[in-house]
């Protein structure tokens, strides 16, 4: 079955995505758009409508409309954690730019947009003298969906600096949540269990020296840039850190460090990583992490759990 007969598997149309794209008035709307163009692992077929949308009114508009329309939506952010399957996404992909990817500083506090990206946002507060975000530097993704999985690196996560978000939802106002609402756990929040969109995070930071921060952070940098595999395309740690282990010390002992599978490979530098050599489908990617899993299984008896999100359809559904 083609891609152009699927559509009528659905309750919504292509007729659909169109008048969605034409209500939306400052967003920029793409039509079957390769998802291998907006993900860090540079794998995956194409949305059936991707909207880069730059202001709330567009995002609420979009919310809405998908919600009565009953078209299927996700939020993308930066693409840095996810695998898109080989066939694609049905429905509409959102991204966030513009107005929604900003930031601004009031004396200890940060507020930046769910867009924003999080390595700038912690750049910029330590040449501010403030402190508290140096773990994020070298963290690829956008302040939404570090909220939303409690992003984190170098004994460090989100969840430390965050003292409130707004979230918005389809047919809802805009409403702030205080961090305790969050129920923030390792990889976690509470924000996977809903629909609800971040529209922004407010974070309490405290005073630091910029030069001593600007030192931790290039620090931090050169570790990242000696031990995991910066030159090729991955979405980072593939599996979650089962309590009392790390998922690369287990890989590593089950033999997997360096195994391939088509165009995907266990890095050799870092076994958290699996990296896309040049040809990698996602489907080399799932059968690699199911070896991974069952290898480490059989020698420890530890089921790692995936850190990334899958998301799509293969080709032949």
């Amino acid at each position: 079955m083609g891609r152009e007969d699927r559509g009528l598997r659905e309750p919504w149309s292509r007729a659909s995505l169109e008048r969605l794209a034409t209500l939306l008035e400052h967003a920029e709307c793409r039509f079957a758009a390769p998802m291998v163009a907006h993900t860090s692992f540079q794998i995956g077929g194409p949305a059936d409508l991707l909207v880069c949308v730059t202001t709330q009114a567009d995002l609420e508009r979009a919310l809405d409309y998908c919600a009565g329309e009953r078209v299927p939506w996700m939020l993308l952010g930066r693409g840095t954690n996810v695998l898109v399957r080989d066939g694609g996404v049905r429905g509409v992909v959102l991204t966030l730019g513009g107005e929604l990817g900003t930031y601004r500083f009031d004396g200890n506090t940060a507020t930046a947009g769910a867009g924003a990206p999080l390595g700038a946002l912690a750049r910029a507060a330590g040449n501010r003298g403030l402190a508290g975000l140096e773990f994020a530097c070298g963290i690829p993704g956008s302040v939404g969906g570090a909220v939303v999985m409690n992003a984190g690196a170098y004994h460090g996560q989100f969840s430390d600096v965050v003292a409130s978000v707004t979230v918005v939802g389809a047919g809802q106002a805009p409403c702030r949540l205080d961090r305790h609402e969050l129920e923030f756990g390792y990889r976690w929040s509470s924000l996977q269990q809903g629909m609800a969109v971040v529209l922004e995070a407010k974070c309490e930071l405290r005073p630091g020296d910029p030069v001593a921060l600007g030192a931790i952070m290039a620090e931090l940098d050169a570790k990242r840039r000696a031990k995991q595999p910066v030159g090729l395309p991955s979405a980072g740690s593939v599996f979650k850190r089962p309590p009392g282990h790390y998922a690369s010390h287990l890989i590593e002992a089950a033999g997997c460090k360096g195994r391939r599978r088509g165009g995907a490979q266990v890095s050799p530098l870092h076994a958290g990583f699996i990296v896309n050599t040049g040809n990698a489908t996602s489907q080399d990617v799932l059968a690699l992490m199911a070896e991974v899993q069952a290898a480490v299984y059989a020698r420890s008896g530890i089921m790692l759990e995936p850190e990334i999100k899958i998301i799509g359809e293969d080709l032949d559904e």
